[in-house]
Protein backbone atom coordinates (compact mmCIF):
# COMPACT_ATOMS: atom_id res chain seq x y z
CA UNK A 1 0.00 0.00 0.00
CA UNK A 2 1.13 3.18 -0.92
CA UNK A 3 1.40 6.17 1.42
CA UNK A 4 -1.32 8.27 0.00
CA UNK A 5 -3.31 5.25 -0.31
CA UNK A 6 -3.32 5.49 3.81
CA UNK A 7 -7.49 5.51 4.51
CA UNK A 8 -8.56 8.05 6.62
CA UNK A 9 -8.71 6.43 10.00
CA UNK A 10 -5.36 6.09 9.28
CA UNK A 11 -3.79 9.03 9.13
CA UNK A 12 -6.13 10.70 11.77
CA UNK A 13 -3.86 7.91 14.36
CA UNK A 14 -0.82 9.09 12.55
CA UNK A 15 -1.49 13.00 12.74
CA UNK A 16 -2.40 12.26 16.80
CA UNK A 17 0.95 10.43 17.09
CA UNK A 18 2.58 13.66 15.65
CA UNK A 19 0.83 16.23 17.34
CA UNK A 20 2.48 14.97 20.69
CA UNK A 21 6.11 15.33 19.04
CA UNK A 22 4.94 18.60 18.12
CA UNK A 23 4.41 19.30 21.69
CA UNK A 24 7.56 17.31 22.71
CA UNK A 25 9.16 19.86 19.99
CA UNK A 26 7.58 23.24 21.30
CA UNK A 27 8.08 22.34 25.13
CA UNK A 28 12.24 20.93 24.14
CA UNK A 29 13.13 23.72 22.73
CA UNK A 30 11.48 26.69 24.00
CA UNK A 31 13.34 25.98 27.43
CA UNK A 32 16.69 25.68 25.13
CA UNK A 33 15.50 29.32 24.24
CA UNK A 34 15.66 30.88 26.87
CA UNK A 35 17.79 29.38 29.01
CA UNK A 36 20.37 32.22 28.99
CA UNK A 37 17.06 34.87 30.30
CA UNK A 38 15.72 32.19 32.85
CA UNK A 39 19.51 31.84 34.80
CA UNK A 40 19.14 34.78 35.71
CA UNK A 41 15.71 34.69 36.80
CA UNK A 42 15.76 31.24 38.87
CA UNK A 43 19.10 31.82 40.30
CA UNK A 44 21.14 34.01 42.49
CA UNK A 45 23.77 36.52 41.24
CA UNK A 46 26.24 34.49 43.02
CA UNK A 47 25.69 31.59 40.71
CA UNK A 48 25.70 33.32 37.65
CA UNK A 49 28.80 31.64 36.61
CA UNK A 50 27.64 28.27 36.96
CA UNK A 51 23.97 29.55 35.37
CA UNK A 52 23.86 27.48 32.37
CA UNK A 53 24.80 24.85 33.78
CA UNK A 54 22.37 24.59 36.66
CA UNK A 55 19.53 25.78 34.47
CA UNK A 56 20.47 22.95 31.44
CA UNK A 57 20.39 20.62 34.22
CA UNK A 58 16.71 21.05 34.17
CA UNK A 59 16.91 18.96 31.09
CA UNK A 60 18.72 15.68 33.13
CA UNK A 61 15.56 16.11 35.49
CA UNK A 62 12.89 15.72 33.06
CA UNK A 63 15.22 12.95 31.26
CA UNK A 64 15.06 11.22 34.77
CA UNK A 65 11.24 11.50 34.85
CA UNK A 66 10.77 10.04 31.12
CA UNK A 67 12.07 7.00 31.30
CA UNK A 68 9.80 6.41 34.57
CA UNK A 69 6.69 8.03 32.97
CA UNK A 70 6.77 5.33 29.93
CA UNK A 71 6.94 2.39 32.22
CA UNK A 72 4.22 3.55 34.33
CA UNK A 73 2.23 4.60 31.49
CA UNK A 74 3.13 2.22 29.28
CA UNK A 75 2.61 -0.65 31.67
CA UNK A 76 -0.44 0.17 33.07
CA UNK A 77 -2.14 2.19 30.49
CA UNK A 78 -0.49 1.36 27.38
CA UNK A 79 -0.30 -1.76 27.03
CA UNK A 80 -3.47 -3.06 28.71
CA UNK A 81 -5.96 -0.46 28.27
CA UNK A 82 -4.78 0.58 24.44
CA UNK A 83 -2.30 2.81 23.08
CA UNK A 84 -5.03 5.76 21.91
CA UNK A 85 -6.64 5.85 25.45
CA UNK A 86 -3.03 6.55 26.80
CA UNK A 87 -2.13 9.36 24.72
CA UNK A 88 -5.39 10.81 25.42
CA UNK A 89 -4.76 11.36 28.93
CA UNK A 90 -1.04 11.88 28.83
CA UNK A 91 -0.99 14.82 26.47
CA UNK A 92 -3.66 16.64 29.45
CA UNK A 93 -0.68 16.30 32.04
CA UNK A 94 1.96 17.01 29.51
CA UNK A 95 0.77 20.15 27.96
CA UNK A 96 -0.37 21.68 31.40
CA UNK A 97 2.63 21.14 33.03
CA UNK A 98 4.96 22.42 30.11
CA UNK A 99 3.02 25.46 30.30
CA UNK A 100 2.76 25.89 33.91
CA UNK A 101 6.10 27.09 33.94
CA UNK A 102 5.14 30.42 32.37
CA UNK A 103 3.45 30.86 36.15
CA UNK A 104 6.64 29.82 38.34
CA UNK A 105 7.73 32.74 40.61
CA UNK A 106 11.65 33.83 40.35
CA UNK A 107 14.31 33.93 42.66
CA UNK A 108 13.37 37.69 43.92
CA UNK A 109 9.91 36.03 44.76
CA UNK A 110 10.43 33.13 46.98
CA UNK A 111 14.60 32.20 46.60
CA UNK A 112 15.83 29.10 45.57
CA UNK A 113 12.43 27.71 45.87
CA UNK A 114 12.09 29.06 42.30
CA UNK A 115 14.46 26.98 41.16
CA UNK A 116 13.53 23.69 43.24
CA UNK A 117 9.71 24.54 41.68
CA UNK A 118 11.33 24.78 37.92
CA UNK A 119 12.76 21.26 38.68
CA UNK A 120 9.54 19.85 40.34
CA UNK A 121 7.31 21.01 37.15
CA UNK A 122 10.28 19.74 34.83
CA UNK A 123 9.67 16.31 36.72
CA UNK A 124 6.56 16.11 36.46
CA UNK A 125 6.32 17.38 32.78
CA UNK A 126 8.94 14.57 31.91
CA UNK A 127 6.66 11.74 33.14
CA UNK A 128 4.01 12.27 30.64
CA UNK A 129 6.41 13.52 27.88
CA UNK A 130 7.68 9.89 28.31
CA UNK A 131 4.29 7.99 27.56
CA UNK A 132 4.19 10.16 24.21
CA UNK A 133 7.32 8.17 22.05
CA UNK A 134 6.03 4.87 23.09
CA UNK A 135 2.48 4.76 22.94
CA UNK A 136 2.27 7.79 19.96
CA UNK A 137 4.65 5.49 17.88
CA UNK A 138 3.18 2.62 18.27
CA UNK A 139 -0.36 3.83 17.79
CA UNK A 140 0.62 4.87 14.03
CA UNK A 141 2.74 2.10 12.97
CA UNK A 142 0.44 -0.74 14.50
CA UNK A 143 -1.87 0.65 12.18
CA UNK A 144 0.13 1.00 8.72
CA UNK A 145 1.60 -1.70 6.67
CA UNK A 146 5.24 -2.51 6.58
CA UNK A 147 6.21 -0.66 2.95
CA UNK A 148 4.95 2.30 4.31
CA UNK A 149 6.29 1.95 7.78
CA UNK A 150 9.59 3.39 7.84
CA UNK A 151 8.61 7.05 6.11
CA UNK A 152 5.34 7.73 8.26
CA UNK A 153 7.64 6.51 11.39
CA UNK A 154 9.72 9.34 10.22
CA UNK A 155 6.80 11.87 10.04
CA UNK A 156 6.11 10.84 13.06
CA UNK A 157 9.28 11.98 14.60
CA UNK A 158 9.25 14.48 12.37
CA UNK A 159 6.63 16.53 14.70
CA UNK A 160 9.54 17.34 16.71
CA UNK A 161 11.23 19.41 13.95
CA UNK A 162 7.94 21.14 13.19
CA UNK A 163 7.19 22.53 17.08
CA UNK A 164 11.19 23.09 16.96
CA UNK A 165 10.87 25.30 13.47
CA UNK A 166 7.42 26.58 14.76
CA UNK A 167 8.60 27.44 18.23
CA UNK A 168 12.12 29.27 16.58
CA UNK A 169 9.71 31.67 14.60
CA UNK A 170 7.38 32.27 17.78
CA UNK A 171 10.51 33.01 19.47
CA UNK A 172 11.68 35.53 17.32
CA UNK A 173 8.15 37.54 17.12
CA UNK A 174 7.72 37.72 20.85
CA UNK A 175 11.67 39.02 21.36
CA UNK A 176 10.87 41.65 18.45
CA UNK A 177 7.27 42.49 20.56
CA UNK A 178 9.23 42.27 24.13
CA UNK A 179 12.47 43.48 23.33
CA UNK A 180 15.48 43.81 25.77
CA UNK A 181 14.14 43.99 29.63
CA UNK A 182 10.54 43.69 28.83
CA UNK A 183 11.36 39.80 27.70
CA UNK A 184 13.08 38.87 31.22
CA UNK A 185 10.50 40.76 32.99
CA UNK A 186 7.49 39.34 31.20
CA UNK A 187 8.10 37.98 28.00
CA UNK A 188 9.29 34.56 28.55
CA UNK A 189 6.17 33.73 30.74
CA UNK A 190 3.78 34.82 27.53
CA UNK A 191 6.68 32.34 25.61
CA UNK A 192 5.86 29.25 28.13
CA UNK A 193 2.24 30.17 28.62
CA UNK A 194 1.82 29.73 24.36
CA UNK A 195 2.76 25.96 24.95
CA UNK A 196 -0.81 25.24 25.94
CA UNK A 197 -1.99 25.33 22.53
CA UNK A 198 -0.42 22.53 20.56
CA UNK A 199 -1.43 20.46 23.74
CA UNK A 200 -5.44 21.26 23.05
CA UNK A 201 -4.84 20.78 19.71
CA UNK A 202 -3.66 17.14 19.80
CA UNK A 203 -6.51 16.28 22.49
CA UNK A 204 -8.80 17.28 20.39
CA UNK A 205 -7.76 15.00 17.63
CA UNK A 206 -6.56 12.11 19.79
CA UNK A 207 -10.21 11.99 20.73
CA UNK A 208 -11.61 11.29 17.52
CA UNK A 209 -8.65 8.45 16.68
CA UNK A 210 -9.02 5.03 16.77
CA UNK A 211 -7.25 2.02 18.83
CA UNK A 212 -4.75 0.33 16.74
CA UNK A 213 -5.72 -2.86 15.05
CA UNK A 214 -3.37 -4.88 16.35
CA UNK A 215 -4.51 -4.20 20.17
CA UNK A 216 -7.27 -4.71 19.39
CA UNK A 217 -6.83 -7.85 18.40
CA UNK A 218 -4.97 -8.16 21.32
CA UNK A 219 -8.28 -7.61 23.61
CA UNK A 220 -9.83 -9.84 21.21
CA UNK A 221 -7.88 -12.94 21.74
CA UNK A 222 -7.71 -12.32 25.25
CA UNK A 223 -3.82 -11.74 25.55
CA UNK A 224 -3.09 -8.60 27.15
CA UNK A 225 -0.63 -9.49 29.51
CA UNK A 226 -1.45 -8.51 33.34
CA UNK A 227 2.21 -6.85 33.77
CA UNK A 228 3.97 -6.46 31.16
CA UNK A 229 6.70 -4.73 32.03
CA UNK A 230 7.89 -8.47 33.61
CA UNK A 231 7.46 -9.85 30.12
CA UNK A 232 9.81 -7.40 28.56
CA UNK A 233 12.41 -7.87 30.43
CA UNK A 234 12.16 -11.84 30.94
CA UNK A 235 12.28 -12.01 27.27
CA UNK A 236 14.10 -8.73 25.93
CA UNK A 237 16.29 -7.70 27.42
CA UNK A 238 19.20 -7.75 25.07
CA UNK A 239 17.22 -5.97 22.72
CA UNK A 240 16.43 -3.17 24.94
CA UNK A 241 20.04 -3.27 25.91
CA UNK A 242 21.39 -2.62 22.56
CA UNK A 243 18.10 0.13 21.58
CA UNK A 244 19.66 2.30 24.60
CA UNK A 245 22.81 2.71 23.58
CA UNK A 246 21.63 4.09 19.91
CA UNK A 247 18.93 6.05 21.60
CA UNK A 248 21.74 7.28 24.54
CA UNK A 249 23.84 7.88 21.73
CA UNK A 250 21.40 9.53 19.14
CA UNK A 251 19.97 11.75 21.96
CA UNK A 252 23.38 12.59 22.78
CA UNK A 253 23.64 13.80 19.84
CA UNK A 254 20.58 15.67 19.50
CA UNK A 255 21.35 18.05 22.65
CA UNK A 256 24.23 18.81 22.14
CA UNK A 257 23.56 20.24 18.78
CA UNK A 258 19.31 20.91 18.27
CA UNK A 259 19.33 22.02 22.07
CA UNK A 260 22.81 23.21 22.15
CA UNK A 261 22.46 25.78 18.85
CA UNK A 262 20.75 28.85 20.53
CA UNK A 263 23.13 28.92 23.11
CA UNK A 264 26.04 28.86 21.10
CA UNK A 265 24.39 31.29 18.55
CA UNK A 266 23.99 33.58 21.76
CA UNK A 267 27.56 33.53 22.88
CA UNK A 268 29.12 34.29 19.67
CA UNK A 269 26.99 37.41 19.65
CA UNK A 270 24.05 36.65 17.45
CA UNK A 271 20.72 38.64 18.96
CA UNK A 272 17.29 36.57 19.70
CA UNK A 273 15.41 37.65 16.65
CA UNK A 274 18.24 36.00 14.15
CA UNK A 275 18.81 33.10 16.68
CA UNK A 276 15.21 32.57 16.54
CA UNK A 277 15.14 32.73 12.23
CA UNK A 278 18.14 30.70 12.02
CA UNK A 279 17.27 27.98 13.93
CA UNK A 280 13.55 27.65 12.17
CA UNK A 281 15.46 27.52 9.23
CA UNK A 282 17.93 25.10 10.39
CA UNK A 283 14.94 22.88 11.64
CA UNK A 284 13.02 23.08 8.35
CA UNK A 285 15.88 21.37 6.70
CA UNK A 286 15.89 19.06 9.72
CA UNK A 287 12.38 18.16 8.61
CA UNK A 288 13.61 17.54 5.10
CA UNK A 289 16.35 15.50 6.18
CA UNK A 290 13.83 12.99 8.43
CA UNK A 291 11.33 12.86 5.84
CA UNK A 292 13.85 11.48 3.10
CA UNK A 293 15.49 9.30 5.42
CA UNK A 294 12.14 7.89 5.76
CA UNK A 295 11.69 7.45 2.62
CA UNK A 296 14.57 5.53 1.41
CA UNK A 297 14.90 3.76 4.20
CA UNK A 298 11.91 1.65 2.64
CA UNK A 299 13.73 1.30 -0.58
CA UNK A 300 16.77 -0.38 1.52
CA UNK A 301 14.39 -2.69 2.91
CA UNK A 302 15.77 -2.75 6.27
CA UNK A 303 15.62 -1.09 8.73
CA UNK A 304 19.48 -1.51 10.68
CA UNK A 305 20.96 -1.17 7.61
CA UNK A 306 19.00 2.60 7.39
CA UNK A 307 20.27 3.14 10.45
CA UNK A 308 23.92 2.42 9.85
CA UNK A 309 23.94 3.97 7.01
CA UNK A 310 22.93 7.25 7.88
CA UNK A 311 25.24 7.25 11.20
CA UNK A 312 28.37 6.61 9.38
CA UNK A 313 27.52 9.26 6.66
CA UNK A 314 26.99 11.68 10.05
CA UNK A 315 30.09 10.27 11.95
CA UNK A 316 32.06 11.55 8.95
CA UNK A 317 31.27 15.26 9.04
CA UNK A 318 29.96 15.92 12.50
CA UNK A 319 33.53 17.32 13.48
CA UNK A 320 34.15 19.44 10.59
CA UNK A 321 30.72 20.56 10.46
CA UNK A 322 30.64 21.63 14.22
CA UNK A 323 34.08 23.12 13.50
CA UNK A 324 33.00 25.12 10.41
CA UNK A 325 29.98 26.42 11.76
CA UNK A 326 31.98 27.81 15.44
CA UNK A 327 32.11 31.25 14.22
CA UNK A 328 30.38 34.39 13.93
CA UNK A 329 30.16 34.57 9.72
CA UNK A 330 26.98 33.37 9.96
CA UNK A 331 26.65 32.04 6.99
CA UNK A 332 28.98 29.38 7.66
CA UNK A 333 27.25 28.76 10.57
CA UNK A 334 23.75 28.24 9.18
CA UNK A 335 25.28 26.51 6.45
CA UNK A 336 27.30 23.93 8.53
CA UNK A 337 24.57 23.28 11.31
CA UNK A 338 21.42 22.68 8.26
CA UNK A 339 23.48 20.24 6.91
CA UNK A 340 24.18 18.43 10.20
CA UNK A 341 20.93 18.88 11.03
CA UNK A 342 19.81 16.90 8.13
CA UNK A 343 22.03 14.65 8.36
CA UNK A 344 20.96 13.57 12.23
CA UNK A 345 17.64 13.74 11.01
CA UNK A 346 18.17 11.11 8.65
CA UNK A 347 19.11 8.87 11.61
CA UNK A 348 15.74 9.67 13.35
CA UNK A 349 13.47 8.78 10.37
CA UNK A 350 14.17 5.29 10.91
CA UNK A 351 14.40 4.64 14.74
CA UNK A 352 10.24 5.15 15.40
CA UNK A 353 9.96 1.73 12.82
CA UNK A 354 12.91 -0.06 14.37
CA UNK A 355 11.81 0.13 18.32
CA UNK A 356 8.26 -0.85 17.17
CA UNK A 357 9.12 -3.59 15.11
CA UNK A 358 12.00 -4.82 17.47
CA UNK A 359 9.34 -5.84 20.43
CA UNK A 360 6.17 -8.05 20.96
CA UNK A 361 3.13 -6.44 20.64
CA UNK A 362 2.26 -7.66 24.26
CA UNK A 363 5.12 -5.05 25.26
CA UNK A 364 5.22 -2.58 22.98
CA UNK A 365 3.98 0.52 24.31
CA UNK A 366 5.80 -0.24 27.33
CA UNK A 367 9.37 -0.94 25.73
CA UNK A 368 9.65 1.16 23.00
CA UNK A 369 8.80 4.40 25.19
CA UNK A 370 11.50 2.76 27.99
CA UNK A 371 14.05 2.33 25.62
CA UNK A 372 13.79 5.50 23.83
CA UNK A 373 13.01 7.55 26.94
CA UNK A 374 16.29 5.62 28.81
CA UNK A 375 18.38 7.46 25.99
CA UNK A 376 17.61 10.47 27.35
CA UNK A 377 19.15 10.08 30.78
CA UNK A 378 22.43 10.38 29.66
CA UNK A 379 21.77 12.09 26.70
CA UNK A 380 19.92 15.16 28.50
CA UNK A 381 23.56 15.54 29.91
CA UNK A 382 24.94 16.54 26.90
CA UNK A 383 25.70 20.20 27.61
CA UNK A 384 26.01 20.36 31.15
CA UNK A 385 28.96 18.13 30.15
CA UNK A 386 30.40 19.83 27.22
CA UNK A 387 30.36 22.96 29.62
CA UNK A 388 32.15 21.28 32.74
CA UNK A 389 35.13 19.63 30.00
CA UNK A 390 35.49 23.25 28.23
CA UNK A 391 37.51 25.01 31.67
CA UNK A 392 39.72 21.76 30.58
CA UNK A 393 39.73 20.90 26.79
CA UNK A 394 37.49 24.34 25.66
CA UNK A 395 34.69 24.64 24.63
CA UNK A 396 34.82 23.81 20.85
CA UNK A 397 37.31 20.74 21.17
CA UNK A 398 34.92 19.79 24.45
CA UNK A 399 31.91 19.71 22.22
CA UNK A 400 33.55 17.62 18.94
CA UNK A 401 35.01 15.33 21.51
CA UNK A 402 31.47 14.51 22.98
CA UNK A 403 29.53 14.03 19.80
CA UNK A 404 32.13 11.77 18.88
CA UNK A 405 32.19 9.74 21.88
CA UNK A 406 28.29 9.94 21.12
CA UNK A 407 28.20 8.11 17.95
CA UNK A 408 30.68 5.57 18.98
CA UNK A 409 27.88 4.52 21.50
CA UNK A 410 25.46 4.99 18.99
CA UNK A 411 27.08 2.68 16.47
CA UNK A 412 27.88 0.11 18.84
CA UNK A 413 24.06 -0.37 19.91
CA UNK A 414 23.47 -0.69 15.94
CA UNK A 415 25.93 -2.76 15.15
CA UNK A 416 24.53 -5.37 18.25
CA UNK A 417 20.90 -4.79 17.05
CA UNK A 418 19.22 -7.14 14.81
CA UNK A 419 17.61 -6.37 11.45
CA UNK A 420 14.02 -6.02 12.20
CA UNK A 421 12.38 -5.62 8.96
CA UNK A 422 12.98 -6.87 4.83
CA UNK A 423 10.75 -7.78 2.28
CA UNK A 424 10.33 -11.61 3.85
CA UNK A 425 9.35 -11.04 7.63
CA UNK A 426 7.74 -8.31 9.28
CA UNK A 427 8.05 -8.68 12.91
CA UNK A 428 5.37 -5.73 14.17
CA UNK A 429 2.68 -8.61 13.88
CA UNK A 430 4.16 -10.45 16.47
Amino acid sequence: MAIYALERKQWIQVFAAWTGWLLDGFTTIAYALVATTISKIFLPSSLQTLGLAIIFAGFAVEALARPIGSLIFGNYLGDKIGRKNMLSFTILGFSIFAGLKGLLPTYDQVGLLALILLYIVLFIEGMFAGAEYGGGTVLALESVPPESRGFIGSFVQSGFGTGYFLISFIFAGISALFPGNSFQNYGWRIFFLILFIPGIIAFILRVFAHESPIFEELVKQKEIEKVPLFRLFRESYKSVLYGLLITTGLLFINTATFSFYPTIMSLLGYNNILIGTYLAIINFVSLLGVWFGGFISNYLKGRKKSLLIYSIMFVILVGPLTYIGYTSVSEYLLIAYSLQAFLEAMIFATLPSFLSETFSKKYRTTAVGFTYNGGAIVGSLAISIIFILSGTFGLLTSWILMLYIASIVMLIGIILSRETWTSKEDYIKY
